[in-house]
């Protein structure tokens, strides 16, 4: 509804999502773009625009949409960590964020239209409660509608938690860090058009559930902005069709579609499908090359452009209509049978772990490494954490497809299969407590037909088992498929790369034996019905159950040791006040840990302490000279000590690195002794009990040992009386030195 008017052009218009109040600002900013909002929940405001250029591109073939999210970091008070101190390309929280946006706005474009279609999201300002990322889809939205852009919109966008066992529509941040689900959707009024989710083990029924939840708690907000659009809209301009020749095309399909239909029938393998299919092209082109030679007029000329979509024309029509009506796929599979399994790991020597996924001529390595803590990410934007241990990257070569292009900087495509192949795993990596390690999966795509980001799923889980990473449960994930011919639906599972590019979903899910971990939908069609859904669920776990069998039998569970070539890690807790002694003035004292050990020392600010080492030994020797550093003495405790200096009345040992404390004369045999140096001399090694702890001065008795007293004998005992005698053992020994005890001389011990 309008809730406020400030000025004659500056409506602001609100409604709620999940119990929070949510509203559209239009007319304040941005007067020449298409359409502009700013939307606001909490203190967190994100502004959008959408404008169109006036004409369209030519020479082009695809609807030219892009969509961005800015992310500034002075929308949460920050100066940005860079050297220019400046944002600079994208991150990748902002890449997903722009990812999201698009494969939600994209389908409701139409398809024959070539303006080039800009939409830019802006953070203005962040108060770490409310998401960016929904609010960016109902902004853009907004902007849509109320611009002059040809557009099936509105849309919008809800995240749903679980916490407690109970739905939390539209969660806040810190309420999300006790959430088990991580549910992105957005739709239009009808249907559902859009998934991304992390989850821990959810069932399928409750996603459907929380599926049906988010699409029933976005219709108040497409109904504000229908009610926008009624009252500040603007007109929506025309735009120039680029379907080309229509006569010609259909005189091609028509013309080709017999042998088209051959084609399929007979080749179930995707190279020799190709290599007919290119043939059928090649004499095409001979045909109406030859056919405009004969044509005076080069504007009667036929475009080989629209003969080429010709024969894409039939070739749709024919895979689809084979489908549905036939049942039978490209390869002929039936709807829900895999292609060829297989599962290989320790393929690469001297990496930490490596897994080998193969799916049909889909095959994807993933490599793990094992680091420091160090080793972990630091993040400069608007989320939560400022570190990240768990990484994973996706890569997919041009070889993978038998191509070649450009090898340049990591796309949009890359970044988003690699954050959901990472989102699949999360919830199965051990906390930093049990397994203090930072992982880095590298997925290369050595080859690829179809769904190389759950392929990377796949092998993540062998290289990671294969690495000794503890894993919860292997996580295995399949790419499920959507043909929709009227009435006739068909869900495929495994789909392969022609029925993702003539098909109409592509839907990805990855989980455990017991559950979801992952879900990822895109549409070409306007939405997906709860009962396609379903399906595509029901029929997904049974693939999922298929692959985690092929998984299991190339490795069952974690290696118990990890690689040779691994980091050794160990962690020890110390008072966070001795940080700065194990530091040392200016990092004097971790360095030289480290360079006499070999060894790379990370510190935190709570006390804990990471040592990583090649070997087991070296790291035992830097923790020891740690925990030497920073343990307090403890009464009643044995110590193995070096005479560091002797004095009159007695010897003092140090028995923990940089501590020292004084063995009494009495205190240094269970006998009399005389004089310190007929007991010991600098540089001996004995062992020591500590008897008393007073204003950081120690007391250490060795008779204490020898006698086997308890922790309150020492306490109570230790009392010398002064000079060189006292103590138990001392009123019971006569006369004499050390030689009292083998008789002779001065008399042997009295013992009655």
């Amino acid at each position: 509804m309008l809730t406020e008017q400030t000025a004659s052009n500056i409506r602001t218009y609100t409604t709620e999502i999940g119990g929070k109040q949510l509203s559209i600002e239009v007319g304040r900013l941005a007067e020449q773009a298409g359409g502009a909002v700013l939307v606001r929940m909490g203190d967190t405001t994100v502004f959008a625009t959408a404008t169109m250029s006036s004409k369209p591109r030519e020479g082009i073939d695809f609807f030219p949409l892009s969509v961005d999210y800015e992310e500034k970091l002075y929308a949460a008070g920050r100066i940005p960590g860079s050297f220019f101190r400046r944002e600079g390309k994208p991150t990748e929280g902002a890449v997903l964020v722009s990812r999201v946006c698009d494969r939600t706005l994209r389908p409701l474009f139409p398809k024959d239209m070539r303006n080039d279609v800009q939409v830019i999201l802006t953070a203005f300002s962040h108060d770490q409660e409310h998401y960016i990322d929904m609010m960016g889809i109902i902004a853009a939205s907004s902007a849509l509608m109320i611009s002059n852009i040809p557009w099936n919109g509105p849309v919008a966008g809800v995240r749903i938690g679980m916490i407690d066992g109970e739905f939390v529509v539209n969660p806040t941040m810190p309420q999300m860090e006790d959430s088990i689900l991580d549910l992105r959707v957005s739709g239009t009024e009808d249907a559902i058009n859009m998934v991304e989710c992390g989850a821990v083990e959810v069932p399928e029924d409750t996603m459907i559930q929380a599926l049906k939840l988010a699409h029933e708690s976005i219709q108040p907000v497409i109904a504000l902005q229908k009610q926008i659009q009624s009252e500040v809209g603007k007109a929506k301009d025309e735009y120039v069709s680029k379907k080309g020749d229509t006569a010609l095309v259909s005189e091609v399909a028509d013309k080709v579609r017999a042998e088209v239909r051959q084609i399929l029938a007979s080749q179930t393998e995707r190279d020799a499908r190709n290599e007919a299919l290119d043939a059928l092209r090649a004499r095409l082109d001979e045909e109406y090359e030859a056919r405009n030679a004969a044509i005076e007029d080069p504007l009667q000329w036929a475009a080989m452009k629209d003969v080429h979509e010709g024969l894409e024309e039939a070739l749709k029509d024919e895979v689809r209509r084979r489908i549905v009506e036939d049942g039978v796929r490209p390869d002929g599979r039936d709807f829900t049978t895999i292609r060829p399994l297989s599962a290989e790991v320790g393929l690469i020597p001297r990496v930490h772990g490596s897994g080998l996924f193969k799916r049909g001529q889909t095959q994807v390595l993933t490599i793990a490494t094992l680091g420091t803590p160090r080793d972990s990410q630091e993040l400069d934007d608007l989320g939560a954490e400022d570190s990240k241990r768990y990484l994973h990257h996706y890569n997919f070569p041009p070889y993978s497809t038998g191509e070649t292009r450009p090898m340049r900087s990591t796309s949009r495509r890359e970044i988003g299969h690699g954050a959901l192949a990472e989102t699949a795993l999360r919830s199965m990596i051990p906390p930093e407590d049990e397994f203090p390690y930072t992982i880095r999966l590298v997925s290369e795509v050595v080859s690829s037909n179809g769904s190389t980001s759950m392929g990377s799923v796949c092998g993540s889980t062998l290289a990671l088992m294969d690495a000794g990473v503890p894993i919860k449960k292997p996580v295995a994930g399949i790419a499920m498929g959507l043909i929709k011919e009227g009435d006739n639906v068909a869900v495929l599972t495994d789909i392969q790369g022609m029925e993702d590019h003539l098909g109409d979903m592509d839907f990805k899910v990855a989980g455990t034996v017991d559950g979801i971990t992952a879900l990822q939908m895109d549409i070409k069609i306007s939405g997906v019905s709860d009962e396609v859904l379903t399906r595509a669920l029901a029929q997904a776990r049974e693939a999922r159950l298929q692959i985690l069998d092929v998984i299991k039998s190339a490795i069952a569970e974690p290696r118990a040791e990890l690689s040779d070539y691994a980091p050794r890690m160990t962690v020890i807790k110390i008072d966070p006040e001795k940080i700065g002694m194990v530091i040392g003035p200016g990092g004097k004292t971790v360095r030289s840990i480290q360079d006499s050990t070999g060894v790379k020392i990370d510190i935190q600010e709570d006390g804990t302490i990471f040592v990583a080492g090649a070997d087991g030994p070296s790291a035992a020797r830097a923790v020891e000279r740690i925990q030497g550093m920073t343990e307090d003495a403890e009464i009643g405790r044995i110590y193995t000590g070096k005479v560091v200096r002797i004095e009159p009345y007695g010897a003092f040992v140090e028995f923990l690195p940089g501590k020292e404390g004084m063995v009494h004369i009495s205190q240094l045999a269970d006998y009399r002794v005389n004089s310190v140096e007929d007991e010991v001399s600098m540089g001996d090694e004995i062992m020591v009990m500590v008897t008393d702890v007073n204003d950081g001065k120690v007391r250490l008795s060795r008779q204490a040992v020898l006698e086997g007293w308890t922790a309150e004998e020492a306490r109570a005992k230790d009392r010398p009386s002064g000079g060189r005698s006292g103590g138990r053992g001392n009123d019971r020994r006569g006369g004499g030195g050390r030689g009292d005890r083998r008789g002779g001389g001065g008399g042997g011990r009295d013992r009655s």
